[in-house]
């Protein structure tokens, strides 16, 4: 019930519904990897699968601002089936990948934004390698590009409330990695993909 409501409010907002241009919705493993521009992303990605597949689908979100209280928890992995992580987890002496991984091994999917932290930019900046290692651990997922247009500019850093523009969410082919393919070649091919995507026509 919540979760319809929180989808029908960001819709109502900014739009966002889902264009599927390189590929179908499938139950098969997937990692989705995105631009990161606002808070908002997480919700509009996620929304944009089909139901029977967010039960299955984790977005992965920082625990120091979604496990900050608890509204911000109840949302994040109440609602959203998310996956909190440290950003401080190798300086703090963890593997801050190691809850994906597990996600990963149980046959689930995941939402990741590889930059790292949210840009204001209409294109992606540089990848971070977590991409990189989880695609060279689960070489079966399927690494699915999606470009989120505009939500940088409906849901800015420091605002409160959105404005009403309209965005929208674009899934591409997927992607694997190559035989050989070494990690900043493979971290650039991938920003490639989402950059594709930010050009191409529904």
């Amino acid at each position: 019930m919540i979760d319809h409501l929180l989808i029908g409010l960001t819709r109502f907002l900014v739009g966002g519904r889902p264009e599927w241009i390189g590929t179908k919705p499938s139950i098969r493993q997937r990692i989705y990897f995105a631009n990161h521009g606002s808070h908002l992303d997480t919700v509009l990605l996620w929304a944009a699968l089909p139901k029977p597949l967010r039960a299955t689908t984790h977005p992965v979100a920082a625990a120091d601002y979604w496990g900050k209280d608890r509204i911000r928890r109840a949302i994040s992995i109440g609602l959203l089936n998310s996956v909190l992580v440290d950003r401080a987890g190798s300086a703090a002496g963890s593997d801050p990948l190691a809850p994906l991984e597990a996600e990963l091994q149980r046959g689930h999917s995941l939402v990741i934004f590889p930059e790292g932290t949210r840009g204001a930019e209409r294109l992606p900046g540089p990848f971070k390698s977590g991409l990189y290692r989880l695609a060279t651990r689960f070489p079966d997922a399927e690494l699915v590009p999606v470009y989120l247009g505009n939500l940088s500019r409906a849901f800015p850093r420091g605002a409160y409330l959105p404005v009403p523009i309209s965005c929208h969410v674009r899934f591409g082919a997927p992607m694997q990695l190559e035989e050989a393919e070494g990690k900043e070649a493979f971290l650039e091919r991938a920003r490639g993909a989402i950059v594709a995507l930010a050009e191409a026509q529904a």
